[in-house]
C-alpha cells in the first residue's frame, strides 16, 4: 500500500504469535486515540452470512463448517485446517485477497498521524507490504501455549498445531522494527505502548514534512 492510497503518513503493522496479546496491545493504542484496523474483525465480516466468502468456504470445505443458523462454525473449520496444511492454504487463498482489499479500503478512509493495522500473519501473508513498520508483540512460547490452551485450543496437541501453523518466533522477531515484550504485567505493556506512541508520532511528523 503506497502512502498515496491512505491519508495518514505512517502505517504500523502489529503482529505476533497466536495468544501473545495482540488485541490487548491494539486496545492500548486505541485508548491513546490511534486508529486501529484489525484484520481479524475484517476476516469475520467477509464470512458473514450472505457474503461470497462464506459461500466459497462452504463450497470448498462442505456444509459441515456451517452452523444450523447458516453462520460459519469456526471451531470446526479450525479443526480441519490446522490438521491439514493444504486445507489451511486453500482457506487462506479464499480469505486473504478479501481481507487485503477491505484493509486497503479502510486505511484509505483513515485520518490521523498514524494508524495500527493488526495482522496476525503479517510476515507469512505478504501483508507487510501494506505497512511502513512491523511491530511484534512477543512472549515466551511456554506462556503463549498456556494462554492458547486457556483461550482457544481444545487440547495441547491442537495448541501445538496452531502455533506451528504460524512462522517461528525467531522469524517474527527478525522481521520486527519494534517489539513489545508482553510477558509481564499489563502496566509493563502499557508503558511500552506509550513509549512507542511517542516514537510513532515523531516518525509521522518527519514523514509528513518529507511529503
Amino acid at each position: 500500500m503506497s502512502q498515496k492510497t491512505r491519508s495518514v503518513p505512517l502505517a504500523v503493522g502489529l503482529t505476533g504469535g497466536i495468544a501473545t496479546g495482540k488485541s490487548t496491545v491494539a486496545d492500548m493504542f486505541a485508548e491513546l486515540g490511534v486508529p486501529v484496523i484489525d484484520t481479524d474483525d475484517i476476516a469475520r465480516d467477509v464470512v458473514a452470512p450472505g457474503e461470497p466468502g462464506l459461500a466459497e468456504i462452504a463450497a470448498e470445505f462442505g456444509a459441515e463448517v456451517l452452523q444450523p443458523n447458516g453462520e460459519l462454525d469456526r471451531a470446526r473449520l479450525r479443526q480441519l485446517v490446522f490438521a491439514d496444511p493444504e486445507r489451511r492454504h486453500r482457506l487462506e487463498g479464499i480469505l486473504h485477497p478479501r481481507i487485503r482489499a477491505e484493509t486497503v479500503a479502510r486505511a484509505a478512509a483513515t485520518t490521523g498521524p498514524y494508524l495500527i493495522i493488526v495482522v496476525p500473519l503479517l510476515v507469512e501473508s505478504g501483508f507487510d507490504q501494506l505497512v511502513d513498520r512491523a511491530l511484534v508483540v512477543d512472549c515466551p512460547e511456554a506462556e503463549q501455549r498456556r494462554r492458547l490452551l486457556r483461550r482457544d485450543a481444545e487440547s495441547e496437541s491442537q495448541a501445538e498445531k496452531m502455533m506451528a501453523a504460524q512462522t517461528s518466533r525467531a522469524a517474527r522477531l527478525a522481521a520486527a522494527d519494534d517489539v513489545i515484550d508482553n510477558s509481564g504485567s499489563l502496566e509493563d505493556a502499557r508503558a511500552q505502548v506509550e513509549r512507542l506512541h511517542q516514537h510513532y508520532l515523531a516518525l509521522a511528523r518527519d514523514m509528513a514534512k518529507a511529503r
